[in-house]
């Protein structure tokens, strides 16, 4: 996950060293029709920048991209991802989870390889290859869904899933860190051929270290199979025949515990590109931070997002295996960290005015806080059902990734000519409002037990025992 992200944002950081930015400014501010006059002198009335904050000149790189195709060069990643993600999902239940998570990861690293050749040929050619990193990346929520379900006994699965998915932020955190360190050493072309060429090792090791199964992995004890297996509810002589299951739609799409995650994985999402991407254009637009203050300031909290969403997952563990709190309990209070305090955080940065510090220390709280979705919602679609947790994840996710395309066109629209707080204000409220509806609604219909549809096949088939072992199962590991 750290790869497939790290992969996914280092173009933004290497796009600073590809542009010819002089050249840029001289084009864009000849044609004033485009209200770029009128965006410099309305930024400049809200903050000054401090007299220690200098402002390094920015290295020109060798192509005139307009501003216009920077953006379509950042936003094509999501066409990518928003197609593969069911595809990806129903491969990975019906086949081979473990070959779909190699494919999203060496697609990643071709087109990463290859993006230096593509961006000298044309900027359409950048494009493919982003769009082919976003096929790539659309899969592997799901595809990890269906290994977690297969691997994460119940009493362990809120940390299983933190560990694996909070990678997602640590990727984030260091490639934007070393991509910065590699273009101002050694050129824009060394972020990814550096990057791509160690994401080949994990390539290796995964083919070798990898099953889809406890059943079919020769590296692990019988014992821990044994636990693993029998934990979920299985046998351990059971090749996991289940996966052929066909996917009840109806009874997915009309189940209130499946809708409270689809209304909490698209709000909070919503919430997460609002802070990832258009946050560090209100520190630099309206708080005048400079290029390696907003660095900074983007990239840390996802380390804290790290460190808090394991620490916050094994103890809500603990407290499911002492049986002081429910599955479904576990799940809210993860959730409800995920969207109150960020909600709170952007609330009071509506009224902090040029406060830097505050701001700083606002966003960074509010960052690591949206760590508790991972053993929130996000970790809800193998509780409800783990045999259709690929595909439930790709319908969230799919539906999800609507916000990443909007979110900066709206940002855009609102503060075209109006860089100022009160314009980032109204963005604010309309996502406190998303994570008002995410809370209540994921509060009142969430539930973290596994649903009756899950097991549809089996029960028409005589054998519908299977909930009944997991709960039994559950408690007695507890």
């Amino acid at each position: 996950m750290a790869i497939v992200y790290g992969l996914k944002v280092n173009l933004s950081v290497a796009l600073v060293g590809m542009l010819n930015h002089t050249a840029i400014k001289l084009h864009e501010h000849a044609a004033p029709e485009h209200g770029l006059h009128n965006v410099t002198v309305l930024a400049e009335v809200e903050c000054e920048p401090p007299e220690s904050s200098g402002h390094a000149k920015e290295a020109d790189g060798p192509f005139l991209w307009s501003s216009q195709i920077q953006g379509i060069i950042l936003s094509c990643y999501f066409w990518g991802y928003f197609v593969s993600q069911i595809p990806g999902a129903r491969v990975a239940e019906l086949f081979s989870a473990k070959w779909v998570m190699f494919f999203s990861v060496s697609i990643n690293v071709v087109c990463t390889l290859l993006t230096p050749v593509m961006a000298e040929a044309h900027y359409i050619a950048v494009v493919i290859m982003r769009i082919g990193e976003g096929i790539g990346g659309g899969v592997t929520f799901p595809a990890m869904h269906v290994l977690l379900s297969k691997w994460a006994p119940p009493a362990e699965r809120s940390v299983m899933a933190a560990l694996v998915y909070a990678g997602t932020s640590l990727g984030t955190v260091c490639s934007m860190l070393m991509a910065g360190v590699l273009t101002a050493n050694l050129g824009w072309e060394s972020v990814f051929y550096v990057m791509g060429g160690l994401s080949c090792l994990w390539c290796a090791l995964w083919v070798w270290l990898v099953q889809d199964s406890p059943q079919q992995q020769p590296f692990i004890s019988k014992e821990e199979r044994e636990l693993i297996v029998t934990s979920l509810g299985g046998k351990t002589d059971d090749h996991d025949e289940h996966k052929k299951l066909p996917v009840p739609w109806k009874a997915v799409l009309t189940s209130g515990p499946f809708l409270a995650i689809l209304v909490a994985h698209a709000c909070s999402n919503w919430g997460w590109y609002m802070l990832l991407i258009e946050l560090p254009f209100y520190m630099k637009q309206v708080l005048k931070f400079n290029m390696a203050e907003n660095a900074a300031a983007t990239a840390l909290p996802f380390l804290s997002l790290w460190f808090f969403s394991i620490a916050l997952s094994k103890t809500l563990d603990w407290l499911r295996g002492k049986s002081y709190i429910t599955t479904t309990t576990a799940r809210k209070v993860g959730t409800v960290f995920a969207s109150v305090v960020p909600a709170v955080c952007l609330l009071s940065l509506c009224y902090v005015g040029c406060n830097r510090g505050v701001a700083v220390a606002l966003t960074a709280l509010g960052v690591t806080a949206i760590g508790g979705m991972f053993c929130g919602f996000l970790s809800n679609h193998i509780d409800i059902a783990p045999n259709f947790a690929g595909t439930l994840m790709a319908i969230t996710n799919t539906v999800a990734t609507i916000p990443g395309i909007i979110v900066p066109i709206f940002v855009g629209f609102l503060t075209h000519g109006n860089q100022t707080i009160s314009a980032w204000r109204v963005i604010f409220f309309v996502t406190i409002g998303l994570y008002v509806i995410e809370v209540v609604v994921y509060t009142i219909f969430g539930s973290g037990e596994q649903q009756p549809w899950n097991n549809a096949a089996h029960t028409q088939g005589g054998n519908p025992e299977e909930k009944p072992l997991k709960n039994e199962t559950d408690k007695n590991n507890a």
